[in-house]
């Protein structure tokens, strides 16, 4: 289930709530019981290997991955 993150205006404080994307959109209080609260914009970092090539469909050397890319790893 997605997390998001809000900050309340009132004491400043920030909070996660878990609740399904169809309610990303539902106001939220905050822990100490304030109703005015913003949603944050969270950002994702997804990491791992992708299947992305440079252009010409061959790596070049010095390119990146575990030993400068030149075995296309």
């Amino acid at each position: 289930m997605p997390r998001y993150e809000f900050r309340c205006r009132a004491c400043g404080g920030t909070f996660e709530v878990n609740r399904p994307m169809a309610e990303a959109g539902q106001p939220a209080s905050c822990p100490q019981g304030h109703a005015d609260t913003v949603r944050l914009l969270s950002t994702v970092a997804v990491t791992g290997r992708g299947g992305a090539r440079p252009a010409g469909g061959s790596s070049s050397p010095g390119g990146g991955g575990c030993c400068g890319g030149g075995c296309g790893c």
